[in-house]
């Protein structure tokens, strides 16, 4: 797979078997290859930046790219023929404790070029993807850290991944290319000087050491720019996510708590300087605590302090004023007047004190203190924000709220503190975000997407036997635990041995109450990078869109629909069984998923934030994500094939019936159409105790024989008057027109596929919006292109329209004809939506998508998921219709006050 020797292939993926070992590339691709060319010469360092780039230190070369391999696959590597130097996607940020790994894969998806995307691609003259002016991989951004003191688990952990070869496998070099050892490695922290001959002893590599402070910047703007639900509060327990206006993230107070601590003023990307700091950090608590407790380690005196009070040893305010406050002051009767302060007064000997009280003050007195200073450097540079970060932190909630309590008491509740859930890799990420042109220094939000692979499960706080490194050994540990009775309680991220967890999940053994360690903000999965998602443009405001209109940090409303989620569960796998023949492997992997997935609802029940903020939405797509993991790509195929067959067979007598209609009338039964094939959803359970009373188009004609109206929601006669006109008055049809749909079978064929065909009659190009993934019975845009194929075959509007759209196969060979401005029939096209989920979160959408919308004017949405449970308050710069039958009688309540089955039909012009 490699070129010469002193070449590197970018990112080929580490866990991905034998590929083909040719060279193949497009003409299209050559050229842009060569623009990219062009277009990188000109282009230099951000001006600005603190971290000192010499011409020594190793670049990306990204002239004469060419696609490796198969250029048909998705995300095929890309060669680099010029490159002189070798470039790891690997980082290290090499503590006194532990050592940080920030490293880059591929994805391992299949690109597939079909013809309806290469139709796609000539109708609007661009490419599909990211537009930027050069090349970047999709791929994964992993997290791991190892205790220092097994550097060698590291060393071999890296090499057995080839992580310091950008994840090549030396197996798929060509017999006649010898590795190059002159690999450079990007690292900062002590150890990436104190253990530079070692990485070189062991792996070949020298360490490019890059500047701490320099890192610990880059690392924290580029979290805050770039991930979405990354800062957050603390306080009383309670943690609320922050989101951060890019546009107004500097300047900004961040605090590093190590041994001591650093307080720097960030005022721009490598614009920055240390204003600050104090002696007594993270070293004088372990330092003093080691001396008066005798704890082993930093992680013991944390636990102890989960046990502690502090009120044997501290003076209070009402230890001087008899149990009264000092209310002239503002000083409550419980707050700390001298810490140790009773030590003094007592008869006592060091042996008479509890450790666990001793813990207690001592973190408490440390922690109130960087508090205290912080916020006054904070109001001395007149700064709104203040970050924390650090190894002093670990995630712990009582340091977090006691640092809270302190900001929020000295500036009287106009400042709060904030975390960071990435904050152990501030470092490491700096240090990776200093390779010189990776393309990875400006991705956006939307381009990000964070998972939450299952790895070996916990039990009581610890984790239990080793890390689970593939399908096989994730089934065998779960069907152990069942067999010895054990309740797996919590999922832990994938991890190597030797390492404290994907993202450092350590977990104290004991749990209290108020001072019950939160390892949530170590709990960071993997960072999925796509280049090709992109904010949906016709959002009217995107910074105030939020995709879920249920609100799960109430605790009642999350305890409901994890229940849903519980319930449905055994009926989902065995959907998922039986798609795959329900054969002996499949029902071991139904298991499996089946107590994975608990495991994720029993994590969330027990610390509802996590894995971020959370929402219906994400809760859904943690579930089909878990089945993807245990390789149920389908779980609904054979029932989507049954009901599309069955849908199909009638649909010539409702196209029939519709044609015999007037205008008006046509236009109200499309619509109770569409509302009623949106009653079939394998996601509901009223849905799927319906399918044992009846055939799917038994239930379709007793659904549509109920569409009385008013409906719940009822704003048809708007869309009637801008669809027909005002009285004898007509208006111009709708341009183009986005249908987001929903479910296979009588969803699609009887209910979205006629209304599609009316706005195609009218002259409205027609652009269906299906998932990229599938997800419960939703249709993907890969089913579609067939259904609409099967659909024209007894309808010359829709076959016109297909044709022009470039989804018919026996069509293609004249696709120009379809393309042409006088084509007798507008286009009936489809596009992915960029996402696997039975909702859809408008912010991260396929760039296919928004660059159909950019010439859109009506949005249909249709469905609980994409209508109701996300984009319901959504506010659209179109004409927007929002379609959906109630199949949850919760959510009928919460959102419509109405009850299950009832209709939605919501009408939104463009304000």
């Amino acid at each position: 797979m490699a070129g010469p020797a002193e070449n590197h292939v970018l990112g080929i993926n580490d866990t991905k078997e034998d590929t083909e070992e040719q060279t193949a590339i497009s003409e299209e691709e050559r050229n842009s290859a060569e623009t990219a060319e062009g277009r990188e010469k000109d282009m230099s360092p951000a001006s600005g930046s603190s971290i000192h780039r010499s011409g020594s230190r190793p670049q990306l070369d990204l002239s004469g790219a060419a696609i490796q391999g198969n250029f048909e696959e998705r995300d095929p590597a890309i060669l680099l023929p010029n490159q002189s130097d070798d470039i790891s996607h690997l980082a290290l940020d090499i503590g006194g404790s532990l050592i940080k790994l920030v490293y880059f894969s591929r994805h391992e998806d299949k690109r597939i070029e079909d013809k309806r995307k290469s139709s796609f691609k000539q109708r609007f003259g661009i490419p599909n993807g990211n537009r930027r002016s050069y090349p970047i991989l999709g791929g994964r951004l992993h997290f791991v850290k190892f205790e220092t003191s097994k550097i060698n688990e590291c060393l071999e952990f890296i090499k057995s991944k080839q992580l310091h070869r950008g994840g090549m496998n030396p197996r798929r070099w060509p017999v006649d290319i010898s590795p190059n050892e002159n690999v450079v490695v990007k690292a900062t922290g002590g150890g990436a000087y104190k253990f530079a001959d070692l990485f070189k002893e062991k792996l070949g590599v020298s360490l490019d050491k890059e500047d701490e402070m320099d890192c610990l910047v880059a690392g924290a703007n580029f979290l805050l720019k770039a991930i979405r639900h990354q800062a957050f509060t603390h306080m009383d327990g309670r943690k609320e996510f922050v989101l951060i206006d890019q546009n107004d993230l500097f300047p900004y107070l961040l605090v590093n708590i190590g041994s001591g601590v650093s307080m720097i003023k960030v005022d721009g990307d490598g614009n920055f300087q240390r204003v600050s700091g104090t002696n007594v950090g993270g070293g004088t608590y372990w330092g003093l605590g080691k001396l008066l407790t005798k704890c082993r380690s930093f992680d013991d005196l944390l636990e102890l302090s989960q046990r502690g009070d502090n009120r044997t040893i501290d003076m209070l305010v009402g230890d001087i004023y008899g149990g009264m406050e000092y209310s002239k002051i503002g000083l409550s009767a419980s707050t700390i007047a001298s810490s140790f302060g009773k030590a003094i007064s007592e008869n006592k000997e060091l042996k008479d004190y509890r450790p666990e009280d001793i813990s207690l003050s001592l973190l408490r007195m440390i922690s109130y203190n960087i508090g205290q200073i912080s916020y006054l450097n904070a109001l001395r540079f007149g700064l709104k924000r203040i970050f924390f970060g650090g190894f002093f932190i670990r995630g712990h909630a009582y340091t977090m709220d006691t640092i809270s309590f302190a900001v929020h008491f000295w500036s009287k509740g106009e400042a709060k503190a904030m975390f960071l859930r990435h904050e152990g890799f501030l470092g490491a990420l700096g240090a990776f975000m200093s390779y010189e042109k990776h393309g990875l220094d400006d991705l956006m939000v939307h381009q990000l997407v964070e998972r939450f692979p299952m790895g070996a499960p916990y039990v009581g706080g610890k984790i239990h036997g080793p890390p689970l490194g593939d399908l096989n050994e994730k089934i065998s540990w779960m069907e152990k635990f069942v067999q010895k009775g054990i309740e797996i309680t919590a999922p832990v991220p994938m991890t190597p041995l030797g390492t404290t967890g994907l993202g450092g999940f350590d977990v104290p053994s004991s749990r209290g109450d108020t001072l019950r360690s939160d390892a949530s903000n170590l709990n960071v999965g993997v960072l999925h990078l796509v280049p090709t998602l992109e904010v949906f443009p016709l959002l009217m405001d995107p910074k105030t869109y939020e995709p879920n209109t249920i609100d799960l940090s109430d605790h009642y409303e999350l305890e409901y629909w994890l229940t849903v989620l519980s319930e449905h569960l055994l009926d989902l796998v065995d959907k998922a069984v039986a798609s795959e023949g329900g054969t002996d492997d499949a029902k071991r992997r139904g298991d499996a998923f089946a107590r994975a997935f608990s495991a994720h609802l029993a994590r969330l029940r027990e610390e509802p934030a996590a894995y971020g903020k959370l929402g219906l939405a994400n809760l859904l797509e943690l579930r089909e994500e878990c089945l993807r993991e245990f390789q149920f790509t389908d779980a609904y195929r054979s029932i989507k094939q049954r009901e599309n067959e069955a849908s199909l067979a009638v649909l010539p007598d409702l196209l029939i019936e519709l044609d015999s209609m007037d205008e008006e009338a046509r236009l109200l039964t499309l619509i109770e159409g569409v509302l009623a094939a949106n009653i079939f959803d394998w996601g509901s359970r009223a849905c799927v105790e319906l399918y044992h009373k009846g055939t799917i188009i038994e239930i379709y004609r007793m659904s549509r024989k109920k569409m009385q109206r008013p409906w719940r929601v009822d704003d048809f006669d708007n869309f009637k008057e801008r669809m027909l006109g005002p009285g004898d008055k007509k208006l111009s049809p709708h341009k183009r027109a986005l249908l987001f749909v929903d479910n296979s079978g009588a969803d699609i064929v009887l209910g979205m596929l006629p209304l599609a065909r009316e706005l195609l009659r009218r002259g409205t190009e027609v652009v269906l919006v299906a998932n990229s993934l599938p997800a419960l019975n939703d249709v993907t845009a890969m089913e579609l292109p067939d259904i609409v194929a099967e659909a024209a075959k007894h309808c010359d509007i829709l076959r016109r329209a297909a044709e022009a759209g470039g989804l018919l196969v026996d069509a293609m060979v004249n696709i120009e004809d379809g393309l042409k401005e006088d084509s007798p029939s507008v286009p009936l096209m489809v596009v992915e939506n960029g996402c696997g989920s039975p909702c859809i979160d408008l912010r991260q959408v396929s760039s296919e998508l928004a660059t159909a919308a950019k010439g859109a004017d009506l949005i249909i949405l249709e469905g609980m998921g994409r209508a109701l449970h996300t984009n319901f308050n959504a506010q659209f710069k179109c004409d927007a219709l929002k379609l959906a039958m109630v199949k949850n009688q919760r959510l009928a309540e919460k959102l419509i006050k109405g009850n299950i089955y009832d209709c939605i039909c919501r009408y939104e012009p463009a304000s």
